[in-house]
């Protein structure tokens, strides 16, 4: 429901992978292959030299050092900033406010619910069950228009379709006190908390 970018993050994270496993395998194979390290042995040094010969004809004026590193420390300037403004837009899309109305009745002022409010209900009213250890509600923007994450993670064993419809009588109910319809995603998953933890037992 946030403004994440996605499709760029799989991207970003198959290009690097795909990156670091080749670098691994390379490295493997070095070490591994005779044959592959005799190569590698006669082209690096053969590239070099080939470098020192680039960096020598492109020193700058006045005996000063290749403009190659000034356009290398530009280019990683340049992938800083992407990698920042990438990161600035990991997980936008949280509101702050589930519903503001302007009164009608010709009073100066409008009435805002805040998301906290919506958020805070929810978990008050899921607390304490035993089938439902994990529960995380959070208040996003969906096409302009306030609305409800909730994440549950049940026990193993418990119904997921009968503990959506409940989760779902409760946001009628709050629907009604807010007095028009709230959008909501629930997200009914299996953690390590649902896996690991024991439900109580009365004896």
């Amino acid at each position: 429901m946030n403004s994440s970018p996605r499709g760029l993050n799989r991207w970003a994270i198959g290009f690097f992978g795909f990156v670091l496993i080749a670098i691994g395998a390379g490295l493997l194979a070095l070490v591994v292959i005779p044959a592959v390290a005799s190569a590698w042995r006669n082209w690096s040094g053969g590239a070099w030299n080939s470098l020192q010969q680039v960096i020598e004809q492109t020193r700058l004026p006045g005996g000063g050092e290749s403009w190659i590193w000034l356009a290398l420390a530009a280019v990683l300037l340049v992938i800083i900033v992407l990698v920042l403004a990438l990161a600035a837009q990991q997980g936008k899309g949280r509101a702050t406010l589930l519903s503001t109305e302007v009164d009608a009745g010709g009073e100066p002022g409008d009435i805002s619910i805040g998301g906290a409010v919506a958020e805070q209900a929810v978990r008050a009213a899921l607390a304490g069950r035993p089938d439902l250890p994990g529960v995380s509600v959070a208040t996003y923007e969906y096409r302009g228009k306030p609305a409800l994450r909730i994440r549950l993670q049940p026990r193993q064993g418990v119904a997921p379709h009968l503990l959506a419809g409940e989760v779902a009588d409760l946001v009628m109910a709050l629907e009604r006190v807010v007095g028009h319809q709230i959008p909501v995603l629930i997200h009914v998953g299996v953690g390590a908390r649902s896996r690991l933890s024991r439900a109580e037992r009365v004896r």
